[in-house]
């Protein structure tokens, strides 16, 4: 088995329940994290032996682009899809960090993480 590790993945995305972040936006990082099995791959040297990281970076982005009001939904859609799109994925961890969020303190970033195994 293996891990391959997506970190800081930046958007603008436009989550939150008010109705500002909807209009206005904010600036978000992402780490996404999947276990898979690399022995294959580490082998052959084939890009179609593993998990193609251009294509779990595309799912974080198109995820983040879909307004949610909470967090945890957009990290709910980005593991579903991980899992639904990618069979040879056995666990997902899912971390989406807004940075400095507006909940009226000096707060650098607000971050919920999720962990989901494959049924």
């Amino acid at each position: 088995m293996g891990i391959i590790k997506l970190k800081n993945i930046r958007t603008f995305s436009y989550h939150g329940c008010l109705i500002e972040e909807g209009k206005i936006g904010s600036d978000y990082s992402v780490d996404l994290e999947v276990k898979t099995d690399l022995r294959k791959s580490s082998i052959t040297d084939n890009l179609e032996d593993t998990v193609d990281y251009v294509l779990l970076n595309k799912i974080v982005e198109e995820e983040m682009a879909i307004r949610a009001h909470l967090l945890e939904h957009v990290a709910h859609r980005i593991i579903v899809r991980v899992f639904d799109e990618i069979p040879s994925v056995s666990k997902t961890t899912v971390a989406v960090s807004k940075l400095n969020p507006p909940i009226g303190g000096d707060v650098e970033l607000v971050t919920i993480e999720m962990e989901e195994y494959r049924n």
